[in-house]
């Protein structure tokens, strides 16, 4: 493992450190707009502004890189982030805060893509499942790490700002001083949100419910968490807890969807995500608190890559890459929309509409799930592909997918599949 890793670790530090700066900050921004007296709709709104900065980025920083390269390209998102972070720490308002997410998010989307398309070009289909494993772990541990640093805050509040920039800022030098040769990045081959929704409504609804239903989580969890009691380092604990739950969960419920019927997976899942989400709708505290947000990170964070998988069984391997990138559209244009619906709940329902809000989600899901079992058959379990634990990140992280063109060629693919019906072409 490690002879594969090596040649990449520039940019596996680099990720890691970017995340350990930016990760924390949709945590840190929406407790410091919560105690300037900002209204939960409003926090929601300047939620919302990152998610759609992730968006246009994922559709448009790849311009960026193929006109100026990669190095280039990385340098200037992690610098205008970096810039960004330190703005934060000089002026506070809502409306000046929602559009720097807007630029954050557009500059995270950069990056992605830079390192996403950079591991593809160095790695091959003996190597792909590995180099995607270290590329999850090194974000999802920046990303887990990263909310420690919101204890800096308490007795001078600039200094979380300053720590994320400079943790930001030294993601540069990793990636300027690689000896690795940058690769090009060549256009997304395109599949038709139809197409995709035809071949399996489970899976392509799934993504985009999961994205409604974390996408509210990030933006609000860290309000559901001061709203309750806690202070700003059991805050951190809450939200660090929930982010290692989502990594330790994700293979296990994989290889269980690799051994029998996918849906019932995912259904049990979505289930299971109800049934936590109304008990910390209660507002649990103490040991009870952590062992259900981590219960809620591994179903919740498990059911994008489950879902991106039971698309891929009812597709031609030629096409699961364009439609991974769909999908990961898909889960973040629901993440833009999530912080609205749970600010809304919160408005009317207190800290416990949040996750009032994300069991509602949830229970939406399995009544379309259980409707789905009903009238379709399951894939054979000889075509069903193996789970692969995939980021919600960029389109270009579909590239990493072992499963992705290099597995099958479109002659050996499975049959043709309509309406989560098996049928053959």
């Amino acid at each position: 493992m490690l002879s594969t890793i090596l040649p990449v670790r520039s940019l596996l530090i680099a990720i890691f450190m970017m995340m350990a700066g930016s990760g924390f900050l949709s945590t840190l921004i929406g407790l410091r707009l919560d105690r300037a007296g900002s209204g939960t709709m409003v926090i929601g709104l300047v939620a919302t502004a990152y998610f759609a900065g992730l968006v246009i980025g994922a559709l448009r920083a790849g311009e960026v890189v193929r006109r100026v390269g990669h190095i280039r390209a990385f340098a200037a998102f992690v610098a205008l982030l970096s810039a960004s972070t330190l703005t934060y720490a000089l002026f506070q308002h809502p409306l000046l805060w929602g559009g720097l997410r807007l630029i954050d998010g557009l500059c995270v989307a950069g990056v992605f893509i830079c390192v996403e398309s950079w591991l593809n070009d160095r790695a091959d289909s003996g190597t792909r499942g590995t180099v995607l494993a270290g590329y999850m772990v090194a974000l999802y541990s920046g990303q887990a790490l990263g909310q420690l640093f919101l204890r800096t805050g308490n007795t001078a509040p600039h200094v979380p700002f300053e720590i994320a920039a400079m943790l930001i800022s030294l993601a540069i030098i990793p990636v300027c001083l690689t000896r690795s040769p940058a690769p090009m990045l060549d256009d997304a081959a395109a599949l038709p949100l139809r197409r995709l929704f035809e071949a399996s409504p489970l899976g392509v609804a799934g993504a985009g419910m999961t994205g409604l239903l974390l996408g509210a989580f990030y933006g609000l969890a860290a309000i559901y968490a001061r709203r309750i009691g806690l202070d700003l380092g059991d805050t951190a604990t809450f939200m660090m807890t929930v982010i290692l739950g989502g990594v330790a969960l994700q293979w296990p419920l994989g290889r269980l969807s690799d051994r029998y019927d996918r849906r019932r997976i995912i259904i049990s899942c979505f289930a299971a995500t109800l049934a936590v989400s109304a008990m910390l709708a209660m507002q649990p505290v103490g040991i009870l608190l952590l062992a259900l947000g981590a219960a809620f990170g591994g179903l919740s964070f498990a059911l994008y890559p489950l879902c991106v998988a039971f698309v891929n069984d009812r597709l031609l391997a030629s096409e699961r890459v364009a439609a991974s990138g769909q999908l990961v559209l898909l889960y973040s244009a629901g993440a833009a929309l999530g912080p609205l619906g749970a600010a809304a709940a919160m408005t009317l329902a207190g800290a416990g509409g949040l996750f009032l809000f994300i069991a509602a989600v949830a229970a939406a899901m399995l009544a379309f799930g259980l409707w789905r079992l009903a009238i379709s058959d399951p894939v054979p379990g000889a075509d069903q592909q193996d789970f692969q634990i995939l980021p919600r990140t960029t389109p270009v992280a579909a590239l990493l997918d072992p499963a992705g063109p290099d597995a099958l060629s479109p002659a050996t693919g499975p049959p043709l599949q309509t309406g989560d019906t098996w049928t053959k072409r």
